[in-house]
Parts: C-alpha cells; sequence; structure tokens
C-alpha cells in the first residue's frame, strides 16, 4: 500500500490502515518514547496513547505540515515528553523502590542471591552518616547530584567522588 494511500484510509477512519500503520511504525516510536521516559512499562502505555492520538487527530494531517512519519513521530516525542514532565511521573522517580537500588549497586550474580530488595536497607545503615544521608537523597528519593549538593552543601564534585565511595563501601557490606 502506498503511504498516500494509507494516509487516506486512515483519514477514512479504515482500522486495516490502523493497523497497517502500527505494524510499519510501532517499533520506532517505541525507541523514540523510551529514549525519553527510560521504562518499559510506560514506554508501553505511552505508545498506546500516541497511536490513539493519531488515530483521532489523523483528518488534522496534511502533507504541508512535513512527512507523515515526521508528523507520528513529534506526537511520539511530545507524548513522551508530557509523561516526563508531569508530576506523577517526577513523584514515581522520588518514590525509587528498593529493587531499582538494588539493581544500581549490584555489579554481579553473586551478589543477587545474597541480597534481596528487602534487607538492602540494613546494609545502607551500616554506612557512615555522610554516605546515608547521600544515598537516601539520590536513590531514595530521587534528587539529582546538583540537588542533592546543595541539600547537603557541598560541591557537586563532592558528591560525585563520595557517591563513588559510598557506594564501594556498600558493594563490600553487601558481599560479606
Amino acid at each position: 500500500m502506498q503511504p498516500d494511500h494509507l494516509i487516506k484510509k486512515l483519514k477514512d477512519q479504515d482500522s486495516s490502515a490502523f493497523e497497517e500503520l502500527y505494524e510499519m511504525y510501532s517499533q520506532s516510536l517505541y525507541g523514540v518514547i523510551y529514549t525519553i521516559v527510560k521504562d518499559g512499562v510506560l514506554a508501553e502505555e505511552l505508545l498506546q496513547d500516541t497511536f490513539l492520538k493519531i488515530w483521532n487527530n489523523a483528518n488534522t494531517y496534511t502533507s504541508k505540515k512535513g512527512r507523515f512519519f515526521t508528523w507520528i513521530l513529534n506526537i511520539a516525542r511530545n507524548t513522551a515528553i508530557d509523561a516526563y514532565r508531569s508530576k506523577s511521573y517526577n513523584n514515581k522517580k522520588q518514590n525509587l523502590s528498593a529493587d531499582n537500588f538494588v539493581d544500581i549497586i549490584i555489579s554481579n550474580e553473586d551478589l543477587n542471591r545474597k541480597t534481596d530488595a528487602i534487607g538492602i536497607e540494613k546494609f545502607v545503615h551500616k554506612l557512615k552518616k555522610k554516605c546515608i544521608k547521600l544515598i537516601d537523597l539520590l536513590y531514595f528519593k530521587g534528587y539529582t547530584q546538583k540537588e542533592a549538593a546543595e541539600v547537603i552543601e557541598i560541591p557537586v564534585g563532592t558528591v560525585k567522588t563520595r557517591l563513588r565511595k559510598c557506594l564501594s563501601d556498600l558493594r563490600e557490606l553487601v558481599k560479606e
């Protein structure tokens, strides 16, 4: 099917055109969305939202707006950016689960067998107070390194160096 013919059928709300469009472009759009939100489940949801927007707004597309692929790519990109900037997404980032934290500190399969997400906090509490504070801000509360530096009142470079040392210490505790 020629793209112009496919677009015309899509504008006529032809479901077969929608299915073909999904087959042609879903992987590309998913890749764009995932690159922005970095969450597979959320990217799948946003991909569905994107295709709903394409379906509902097909009549607004004209070749004067550019290529069809560029038009749907912008819809996907804007959908992902809107989600990324949303309050619920930011709250989700700030309330990281212990599972995410375990993935960050674990560097080999042996550690997977020795610790679980629920038990990780007891290891964190064995660290120095400055490490506990830094890890709490960065991984459990979702602060950026810059934000953590402002809270602790130290330079960003010191945050990075301290974090490297703290995570190294934490790895050693988990191995024991």
